[in-house]
Formats: C-alpha cells, sequence, structure tokens
C-alpha cells in the first residue's frame, strides 16, 4: 500500500528528472576536454599594444589549467592579445557642415560592372556618309546596342538617326588614330567587344552578335581577314580593314598606354596595317581568322555578282562582304541574308517543335502533354467565375462587342483588318493541309468567336462555310470549324533616356470667363497636393479675355475673384508665388495659348497644362515627370470623369469625393486638353508647322495640341489611363470653330459623361413611371 502510494506521488517528477539527467549527458559529450599543466604557464613578455599604449596586465584570461571550453571559444595564451577590441575615437561632425549624402550610380549595370556586348564602328567619309553610310544604318543599325560612325569631316546636314563623330581632318592614318582613341575614352567600360568595319562593307549582324556571344571577354583577341605587311621589318600579320575587324576590350586596355608611341613611331600608308603594326608591337598579339574553333567567315564580292545567283558556300555563311560599290547592292545583299537567316530561324522553331512533341510523349500525360499550338503557353484556367475569359462573338461586317457598351457595332479600322487576316490565314492553311487532293474555297464565315488570353494571345474560333472541289472537278459545300491563335510575340524592353522625379513641372491653367466658378474648387485641390507638400511646381495662371471684357477690365474685371484668392494663397503660404498672365483673343485655341506661354519660358521647361475640372495629386505629378521625355517622347492622360451626380447619384447623397468606381464615372477617351511635354519639343513641332500656317492660318484654332503633336513632330506620344488625375463633373461648352473631328469629341465626351447606359436607363424609367401615374 505504502508502495503504490510513493509510486503515485514520484510518477509525475519521474519525466522531469530523466530530462534533467539526459541534459546533463548530452552537455558533458559536447564539451572537448584539454590536458594542459595544471600550474600557470610562464607569464610571456609585456608588448605594446597596436596604438602605442601600455601593455596589457596580465589577467585571468592569461592562465590556463585544465579546464573544459566550448569547441568554438579562443584559447587564452600566447595569441590571447591579438583578440583585444581596438577602441576607435568617435568623431562627430562639425555643425556648421552638412553630412555628406552618398551618392549612387544612375544605373543598377554600373554599380554591378555589367557591360554591354558588343560595339561597332563605322569608318566613312564625307563623300559616302549620305549614300554607303545610309544604306549601312538602314541595315544594321536596328539590330545592334550601338553603332557609332567615324569620319575625318562631313557635309553640314548629318542623315537622320545616325551617330557621326568627326575628327576634322582626312588623314587616313589620323582618323584611324583618333577613333581607337575616341572608343578608349568613351566606350571602353561599356561594352567588351569593338568591332570595326568600312561602309564599303555589307555585314551580317546576327552572326557577329552570335559570334561575339561564344568568346572569353578575357581573351586578348584580334580577329578578322589576316593579311602579310608588305616591306618593313614587322613580323606577323594584320587584320584587312575591309572585311572588318574584332577587338576584344582586354586588347584595348593593354594597347592604351602605347597608343601615343604608335601614332609618333609607326609609320604605314594604311589605316588597318598601322593598327596591326601597333598591336603587334605592342601587345604581340597577332591576327588571327580562328580562335577555339570558332572562324571569322568573310566572302570577296566581284563585280558583277548577283547575291541571289551566288552558290559559294563562303558567301552563305559570310559575316562581311566586300566590297560594296553602290546603295542599290548594299539593300540586295541584306533582301538576301535576311530570307537567309528568316530561313533558318524557321527550322530552329520546326526542331524545337518536334523536340517538344518528342519529350512530351515520354511524360505522364502522354501526347496530351504538348499544348496546341506546340510552343505556346497552355490556355489560361480560371479558379473562379469571375475569372473566366469572355468570348466575343463576330462576323465579317459586325462584332457583339463593343467598347461603349453597345450590343453590336460595325467591324472597322484594325479590328475589321484582324477579321479579315485570320479568314484569310484560315484558308491558307486548309488549302495546304488537304492539297493537291482537295483545294478549298470560301464562301462566307458563319461564326466567329475570339478572345484575348493573357498567357497567350489572341484565339479565334471561326465556323467557315467552305467549297471542296476535287482533282476530277466535283464540289461540295460544308461547314468547317477551325481554331487559330495569334500568340503574343516576345515581350522587348525598348531602351529609354534616362529621367528623374527632381524635375520641376509648370502647371498651366488657361482660364476663360466660362470656367472662371471653377477656379476655386482647383486652387483648394492643387494647395492641397503641392502647397502644402512642398511639391517642385510651379502654377500659372492665364486669363482669357474676349475683346469685350478686355475692354472693361479696369471697370469690371471678370476675373477679379480669381485674383483675389489668388493673393490670398500667397498670403497663406509665403514661399509661394502663383503668376498669372492676361491675353486677348476672340478665338482662344490651345496653340495660341500655348504659342504665348512658351516664348515666357526657357526651352527645357517641363508644362502640364491642366483643366479647371482636374485635381492634381502629387502622383500624377510624379508620373507626368517620368512619362515625358525631352527629345523623345509627349504625355498625354486620359483622366477619370465623374458622372453628373444626379445621374448617377439619383434619390442619394453624393460623396464628398470622387472615387475612382464604375458606376462613379469613366476614363474619358475623347479629351485630350491634359498634356505634358518639354517647352523645347512644342518649339520644335510648331517650327515644322509652320509652313502650313502660312498657307491656311485658320489651322491654328482648328488643331489641337495632340494633333500637332501627331502630325508634326516625330516624337512617341504616349496616350495612358491615370488613375490619379481626376475630373469632377461640369457642363462642357464645345468650340464650334475647331476641326469637326475634335468637336466631334467634345460633344461625344459630353454626352457620354452624364452617366452610364443603366443609370440614364433607370431615370428615364422612373419618369414614365411617373408620367404613365
Amino acid at each position: 500500500m505504502r508502495l503504490s502510494l510513493v509510486l503515485s506521488v514520484l510518477r509525475p517528477a519521474g519525466p522531469v528528472a530523466i530530462g534533467v539527467s539526459l541534459g546533463f549527458t548530452l552537455s558533458l559529450l559536447s564539451v572537448t576536454w584539454v590536458e594542459e599543466s595544471c600550474g600557470p604557464p610562464p607569464r610571456p613578455a609585456a608588448r605594446p599594444r597596436p596604438d602605442g599604449g601600455p601593455a596589457p596586465p596580465p589577467g585571468p584570461g592569461n592562465i590556463n589549467g585544465n579546464a573544459a571550453r566550448r569547441p568554438n571559444a579562443v584559447p587564452a595564451g600566447l595569441g590571447a592579445d591579438s583578440w583585444e577590441p581596438r577602441v576607435v575615437p568617435y568623431r562627430p561632425p562639425s555643425p556648421g557642415r552638412a553630412a555628406k549624402k552618398a551618392v549612387r550610380t544612375r544605373y543598377i549595370s554600373t554599380e554591378l560592372g555589367m557591360r554591354q556586348r558588343l560595339f561597332v564602328g563605322v569608318l566613312t567619309s564625307k563623300s559616302t556618309l549620305n549614300t554607303l553610310g545610309v544604306a549601312v544604318n538602314r541595315t544594321l543599325a536596328h539590330r545592334l546596342e550601338r553603332l557609332v560612325y567615324f569620319t575625318g569631316t562631313r557635309g553640314r546636314k548629318v542623315p537622320h538617326g545616325m551617330t557621326v563623330v568627326t575628327h576634322s581632318d582626312e588623314r587616313p592614318i589620323w582618323n584611324m588614330y583618333q577613333t581607337i582613341r575616341y572608343l578608349l575614352d568613351h566606350y571602353v567600360n561599356d561594352f567588351d567587344w569593338f568591332f570595326l568595319v568600312q561602309d564599303d562593307t555589307y555585314t551580317e549582324a546576327h552572326r557577329i552578335n552570335r559570334l561575339v556571344a561564344h568568346l572569353s571577354i578575357d581573351t586578348h583577341l584580334y580577329l578578322g581577314r589576316p593579311e602579310e605587311f608588305i616591306g618593313g621589318d614587322t613580323e606577323g600579320r594584320y587584320c584587312y580593314g575591309g572585311f572588318g575587324y574584332l577587338l576584344s576590350r582586354s586588347l584595348l586596355l593593354l594597347l592604351q598606354q602605347h597608343l601615343e608611341s604608335c601614332r609618333n613611331d609607326i609609320l604605314s600608308a594604311r589605316p588597318d596595317e598601322w593598327l596591326g603594326r601597333c598591336i603587334i608591337d605592342y601587345t604581340a598579339v597577332n591576327c588571327a581568322e580562328e580562335h577555339e574553333g570558332l572562324r571569322y567567315h568573310y566572302f570577296e564580292l566581284g563585280k558583277n555578282a548577283d547575291p541571289e545567283r551566288e552558290t559559294d558556300l563562303r558567301f552563305q555563311s559570310a559575316f562581311t562582304v566586300h566590297p560594296v560599290l553602290d546603295p542599290l547592292q548594299m539593300y540586295r545583299l541584306h533582301k538576301y541574308f535576311a530570307q537567309v537567316e528568316l530561313e533558318r530561324t524557321y527550322q530552329e522553331i520546326q526542331q524545337l517543335q518536334l523536340e517538344i512533341q518528342n519529350a512530351s510523349s515520354l511524360s505522364a500525360d502522354g501526347d496530351h502533354g504538348a499544348t496546341w499550338p506546340v510552343g505556346i503557353p497552355p490556355p489560361f484556367q480560371p479558379k473562379t467565375r469571375f475569372e473566366v475569359l469572355r468570348w466575343d462573338y463576330f462576323t465579317e461586317e459586325q462584332v457583339y462587342a463593343c467598347v461603349d457598351g453597345s450590343p453590336k457595332c460595325e467591324l472597322r479600322g484594325v479590328d475589321l483588318a484582324d477579321v479579315a487576316d485570320v479568314v484569310a490565314m484560315a484558308m491558307e492553311e486548309l488549302n495546304r493541309k488537304y492539297q493537291p487532293v482537295l483545294h478549298v474555297r470560301k464562301q462566307q464565315l458563319v461564326n466567329g468567336y475570339r478572345r484575348f488570353d493573357p498567357t497567350r494571345g489572341m484565339e479565334y474560333t471561326l465556323d467557315l462555310q467552305v467549297e471542296v472541289v476535287t482533282q476530277k472537278g466535283h464540289s461540295r459545300s460544308v461547314t468547317k470549324r477551325v481554331h487559330l491563335v495569334r500568340p503574343l510575340s516576345e515581350v522587348e524592353i525598348i531602351p529609354m533616356p534616362y529621367v528623374t522625379e527632381a524635375s520641376r513641372i509648370n502647371v498651366i491653367l488657361p482660364l476663360t470667363a466660362h470656367d472662371r466658378d471653377h477656379a476655386a474648387r482647383f486652387l483648394e485641390a492643387y494647395a492641397a497636393a503641392a502647397f502644402e507638400s512642398s511639391e517642385n511646381a510651379v502654377l500659372t495662371f492665364l486669363f482669357i479675355y474676349d475683346p469685350f471684357e478686355a475692354q472693361q477690365v479696369t471697370q469690371n474685371d471678370i476675373f477679379a475673384p480669381v485674383k483675389a484668392q489668388i493673393t490670398e494663397y500667397e498670403r497663406k503660404y509665403a514661399e509661394v508665388k502663383i503668376p498669372w498672365i492676361s491675353v486677348k483673343t476672340d478665338a482662344p485655341s490651345q496653340i495660341k495659348v500655348m504659342d504665348i506661354i512658351s516664348k515666357k519660358h526657357p526651352v527645357d521647361t517641363l508644362f502640364f497644362v491642366a483643366g479647371v475640372g482636374t485635381e492634381v495629386t502629387v502622383d500624377f505629378l510624379n508620373r507626368c515627370r517620368m512619362n515625358t521625355i525631352n527629345n523623345w517622347q509627349v504625355f498625354f492622360p486620359i483622366h477619370f470623369q465623374g458622372y453628373n451626380p444626379a445621374i448617377a447619384y439619383h434619390n442619394q447623397v453624393p460623396p464628398a469625393t470622387l472615387d475612382l468606381l464604375r458606376d462613379a464615372g469613366r476614363f474619358d477617351r475623347d479629351v485630350f486638353h491634359e498634356a505634358c511635354f518639354y517647352n523645347a519639343d512644342y518649339m520644335a513641332a510648331r517650327t515644322r508647322m509652320a509652313s502650313d500656317v502660312q498657307e491656311n492660318e485658320d489651322i491654328l484654332e482648328t488643331l489641337d495640341i495632340y494633333d500637332m503633336f501627331i502630325k508634326y513632330s516625330n516624337l512617341h506620344v504616349f496616350r495612358a489611363v491615370e488613375p490619379a488625375l481626376l475630373q469632377r463633373y461640369r457642363h462642357q461648352a464645345c468650340n464650334p470653330r475647331l476641326s469637326e473631328e475634335i468637336y466631334h469629341r467634345c460633344v461625344q465626351s459630353s454626352l457620354e459623361g452624364v452617366g452610364s447606359r443603366s443609370q440614364l436607363a433607370m431615370v428615364l424609367f422612373e419618369q414614365e413611371q411617373g408620367n404613365s401615374t
């Protein structure tokens, strides 16, 4: 009885005792035992501290006995003083000196030391720059990362789209020296390989890129067609310039310190021979035609050679072809090699498709593992009913899904061309599949369905009524269903110039008598966004008077209340100045108004032309800075236009703020009033427009700034929805003096901005119900 009582008392403590014992055992097993002498070791001689201070006194850490220590512990004794911490005195910054700000590089690639692959330099002259030089640019520039032309002298006008470096001297050796010096000064830290070629040589860009992709960047390489030196005592061979030659970055860096000696000591009649002597004498690197199994292919073209009839295998595999006598021959060579590369690409696609099919047959799903078309991502699989992609029905004349929400609209523009192209492609594929046994002729498109799949592209399902004709002439009408996919092409990152969010924006607000009542709301929203956050932006009012209002300005200024509000805001925000300009005109067109503003600002000014209903936000101002690039791109945002509160919130209290909701408004694609652009770009487009203005002065009133940039500039006109740019509903008066297209857009915007179709239908329904009762 007593034993059971004792066991019942000890049973809860049993696990605790076992745990403590097990912990003791494991801790002892993890300790490393060190056998050392029991007594203290001899005291080492005192050594000075690294910072010049007195030697540390002996302490407990200098005595070792039989002691257990952890495996990662630092043993005391000899060398223990090397672990003594060194005290670095703190020196606070001077009170009057600002802390030094760390400066990061502009691009991540610069900070990481990443370089581009290939630089191509074309050696040209004043007499051939506008002929062969232009031909080289049209056949080569769009396929390379960087292409620069080097010439001794040139004419006053440089061909469009070409980067030309002029050395101001026609001596060939001097031009070659200046070219190498220019590469070392400007591009040696940005590229791994440098390819120099003459303008009378055709270069196949794809093959040169593939060649350098397989070469090591640390190699001292001088690759081209080797030539023997004529005369002199120089041993080795140089690369003949007519077929181009490839120089590695490491070789140029090795040559950099000897370039002046080459210019003074080496005499030669040819620039390529001079460069070869310089490289051989100071780097001991000879011209090579082959490196690590990679061969530099070239072909010497005859005088009357026809590229399409050339059967030489060396021509078909050539990287460069020389000499090219005229631009027409350059374009014929480009056509031939482009066709060769296109056929090669098709063969690679077919080979990859076969490999995918063969590999899919070994998968768990067998032949069903490969999607159709082969190599294209599989269709999007929705997880909920809200993710189901919509199929749009269409015929050859109409589509039953319209942008404006209409149930049916006429096919036009790119949609019409898209349907015609898909039907033609379907017929072509059917004939390719069934010929020569059957010939298929289209009769009509019975049904058409299409949807956009963001994972693969545009999908089509067509029901075609076709006439099938046999070889014996028998025919029959059948309906055939076909499936097609227009896949998304490879996403390409377009290189854009560098921009920052630090640019100052000059916000221009044109104001007429019709808009003056809305200026107070604009000022209130702008002050909250820009004044209170000290945004780097300047607001300028442009008061537009008609002739009658201008005569009464001293007695009755229609903009006096607005000017009083401006004065009040300037008093409230002491650091803010709001300039304003008065203009008298009977036809306040956008271009006429902007001409006045443009003359009063520097060419590098960034403008944002706003509307009186615009609610400016900091997010939008930053996007205006980032989306507007000087001499490259202008930005026309699509603002979110609120519906008429009486319609959108019928029999309800409208909210105080405009929300980005479908029932609250819409993105107004018919309005182009807001615009972000640089003054220099505006002035350039306005200059091109001057000749047309002389013939027809009314064009200043019939066009707006958007149409001017479209017709009279080569800039990118960027048009995109802007969720941070809001406008409340207000009645908009359309100027009938504008062009028919602009006037129609204004009327369309006013009508569609009243409310959505469902909201208007409900209002009409309630009115009809009220009339019926």
